[in-house]
């Protein structure tokens, strides 16, 4: 089957989210202080260095690779994944407005990246899905 311009904007989606997550991944590897600096906090200790290193550097470094496989091996899951993941980290903002209050100008600026970054992997996920249905 000939690769169609959804795919290669699904596929292009996919590897610009990956290269945004392995970003941070690697500045959470070479300093930990730099990614909670984003949000005025101060790593305490090398247990605090650690746990950042760990969630940002390595859990960022496997989506980072996973997103690689999915783009290559299997798009439509890639953006399902990337809907997911976009659309929980919007969440997540969302209940710290209505558990813990307003977000300040960081918190905000990234809700509206995410759900922006949600939305491009709903819309590239249903046209990736109706063009797979008109091939067939």
């Amino acid at each position: 089957m000939k690769t169609n311009l959804v795919t290669i904007l699904s596929r292009g989606f996919i590897l610009f989210s990956a290269l945004s997550l392995l970003s941070v991944s690697l500045m959470a590897f070479v300093n930990p202080q730099s990614v909670m600096d984003l949000v005025q906090v101060n790593l305490p200790n090398t247990d605090a260095f650690s746990s950042i290193r760990g969630v940002y550097g390595g859990v960022g470094l496997t989506i980072f690779i996973s997103l690689l496989y999915l783009m290559r091996k299997d798009v439509q899951l890639g953006l399902i994944f990337l809907s997911m993941l976009w659309g929980f980290y919007a969440l997540s903002r969302l209940i710290t407005i209505f558990s813990e209050g307003s977000l300040g100008a960081f918190g905000t600026q990234w809700l509206c990246i995410e759900s922006i970054l949600f939305g491009i992997s709903i819309i590239l996920l249903f046209l990736h899905k109706r063009t797979l249905a008109v091939n067939y």
